[in-house]
């Protein structure tokens, strides 16, 4: 599906396992009149989930369905709700439409934050087209498997002050405490990761899953969500120009697989 300029507002792969990757935060396009409202700031695209299709790459030889978006979270955050719900109250967290970087940035210039009109124009254009393709495949799986997993790819730097206090762990996994997956699911794969030895990881910790998890995740009816939100430190340079750093991610990647493959697994016998 497209948006008005008729770039594709996203990319899905189409695997043969009950196994949905979505990626919402890795597109890094901002359209030509949106970035001319912006501070040269938003063209940086700072707080992208960098590179994690090129790390999730082993998964399409897996068999898995890998969804991503074309745009960058600066034009609309995917994995917010629709009507912009805060969903952690009381602590400080970027909206549907960002108007600030994590590092506090002004994203807009004077005078050109997106009004009412703006925000439902860009839900129609770039946010919907995106969870239609997501609702549509996971249905599509369920209704071949039976039951699916849905795995939300994410990272962000290890260090954001305004968002956590210190560094954060390697892996965070995320079932918002326990409802959006099979029981047990995000300690399972967190004590997965500690044997393995040379990362920390957290269950349930200070990211518990977003929208996309929260909404979609519904074991009872077969559709287990988890969120990953993996410290950017574990397999990149987490710095301008932020790049891939291949020697990392090559420890990194057989782990994820052994992550999914868990959490598939354990769906299947739920």
């Amino acid at each position: 599906m497209t948006a008005s300029n008729l770039t594709p507002v996203f990319s899905l792969h189409q695997g043969s396992l009950p196994l949905l990757i979505s990626i919402p935060h890795v597109g890094t396009q901002i359209p030509a009149d949106i970035a001319a409202t912006m501070t040269p700031v938003a063209q940086r695209t700072d707080d992208c989930d960098w590179h994690l299709d090129r790390l999730y790459a082993f998964a399409k030889r897996l068999g898995a369905s890998i969804l991503t978006p074309a745009y960058a979270r600066y034009v609309i955050d995917l994995n917010r709700p629709p009507d912009g719900a805060n969903l952690y109250p009381g602590q400080d967290t970027t909206g549907l439409l960002p108007v600030d970087t994590f590092d506090k940035e002004p994203l807009y210039r004077d005078g050109h934050l997106p009004d009412d009109a703006e925000i439902a124009r860009r839900r129609d254009a770039y946010w919907r087209p995106y969870h239609d393709a997501l609702t549509g495949e996971l249905a599509a799986l369920k209704a071949k498997h039976g039951k699916v997993l849905l795995w939300e790819a994410h990272s962000i730097r290890s260090q954001v002050p305004r968002f956590f206090d210190g560094r954060l762990p390697d892996f965070n996994f995320g079932t918002s405490d326990g409802a959006s997956a099979a029981p047990g699911m995000a300690e399972a794969l967190a004590a997965l990761v500690e044997r393995h030895g040379g990362y920390s990881a957290i269950a349930n910790g200070r990211f518990k899953g977003g929208y996309i998890t929260r909404q979609y995740g519904q074991p009872e009816q077969g559709v287990h969500a988890v969120q990953l939100e993996l410290s950017q430190i574990t397999y990149m340079e987490e710095r301008l120009p932020y790049g891939y750093d291949e020697k990392l991610a090559a420890h990194v990647a057989p782990l994820l697989e052994a992550l999914l493959t868990t959490a598939l697994a354990r769906v299947t016998a739920a």
